[in-house]
């Protein structure tokens, strides 16, 4: 039986488990999808071995970036955004091939774009980690959007919330929040900003899915702007594993 699955650390509650699953199920195939919880990044080799009918599978906290030198080829897309979360494992005459691909950015690209409107020219991206890269390469060499991270940490090519002023809000309608602030069960967190001066114009994109609405997206339609969560961007990027594994 063909198996796939999830590595990080640790995973608690797995949307991709489910999900693939429930495919599984009702589409009569013939797989199984496994939670590799490893402490290590170096356990992948362990797991590999292990599991010879391994044909593929997720990647996620922390290990992203950390997965890329265990990789044989990694697209360009990947490549780019420095960060892998879908891996292909291709066994050709006894040898075995990792390729590593990139789904965040195909999922959030296609849940966000039918709520673009035409002044929404620039974004502020909350978070600097590796699906904050996705949301930038999506927005700004795909989309054509210009983009500025923020993080609570002084670093290049960022700013800090402090410095996040009423006019940023202004010149700035789209917001991403990729950090994990909000997310269950730590439900009244934010993200530091001065929502009072967000508007209608603006939209508000949370990666976060659990709650369904989180504080931030609150805070932000309470001022008329628009909301939405990332559970279509985690559904998108599902199926589009589902494509590399099987393409």
């Amino acid at each position: 039986m063909e198996q796939y699955g999830l590595i990080g650390y640790p995973l608690g509650h797995s949307f991709s488990r489910s999900f693939f699953q429930d495919k599984f199920q009702s589409e009569g195939i013939e797989a199984e999808y496994i939670n590799f919880e490893i402490p290590d990044i170096d356990r992948i080799l362990e797991v590999l071995d292990a599991h010879p009918d391994l044909r593929g599978f997720n990647v996620t906290i922390p290990y992203k970036q950390k997965i890329i030198p265990y990789l044989d080829e990694v697209s360009r897309e990947a490549r780019e955004i420095g960060a892998v979360n879908v891996v292909k494992v291709v066994n050709r005459g006894g040898s075995r091939q990792l390729i590593g691909y990139n789904s965040d950015v195909i999922g959030f690209r296609n849940s966000i774009e039918p709520l673009l409107r035409p002044h929404h020219r620039r974004a502020l991206i909350l978070g600097t980690g590796g699906a904050s890269r996705a949301v930038h390469y999506a927005l700004q060499r795909q989309l054509g959007i210009e983009t500025v991270f923020v993080s609570r940490y002084e670093r290049p090519g960022t700013v800090t919330y402090d410095h996040i002023t009423a006019e940023t809000m202004s010149d700035y309608p789209l917001i991403v929040n990729t950090t994990p602030l909000g997310m269950y069960p730590h439900v009244d967190e934010c993200p530091p900003l001065p929502y009072e001066a967000m508007t209608s114009d603006h939209l508000l994109f949370d990666l976060i899915y659990n709650p369904e609405r989180t504080r931030f997206m609150n805070r932000g339609a309470a001022q008329g702007a628009a909301v939405k969560n990332g559970l279509e961007m985690l559904l998108l990027q599902a199926i589009a594993s589902w494509t590399y594994w099987n393409e």
